[in-house]
């Protein structure tokens, strides 16, 4: 039990790093543009990307939002999944290693 932990914790599942995605790519309707994101970490109930807080896609994600997003094993290759997606928080980094960005969790539906 690590004892350093607070109240103000939100993440009680354990996260690992991702080994299935490596990253995922979307557009909203009133982009013009296509976004790629890293996948930052994945737990049994979702995945997690980390936005730039001054990222314009930003201001167009919302929490229920289903999109269909484009899953890929490596940077540069062709995407292995597409499956449409729900964003299902976007978290305020703390300081220090997530400071200046969001987290935006996202879940793909069970098969």
């Amino acid at each position: 039990m690590n004892e350093n932990n607070t109240d103000a914790e939100r993440r009680i599942e354990s996260r690992i790093l991702p080994d299935e995605y490596h990253s995922v790519q979307f557009t909203k309707r009133g982009l013009d543009i296509t976004y790629q994101f890293k996948i930052w970490n994945i737990s049994t109930k979702g995945m997690c990307i980390l936005v730039r807080h001054d990222s314009d896609v930003l201001s167009h994600l919302k929490v229920g939002d289903i999109l269909d997003m484009k899953y890929y094993l490596e940077a540069g290759k062709s995407p292995v999944d597409e499956s449409r997606t729900e964003i299902i928080h976007i978290t305020k980094g703390e300081p220090g290693q997530f400071e200046g960005h969001y987290m935006v969790g996202l879940s793909k539906p069970g098969p």
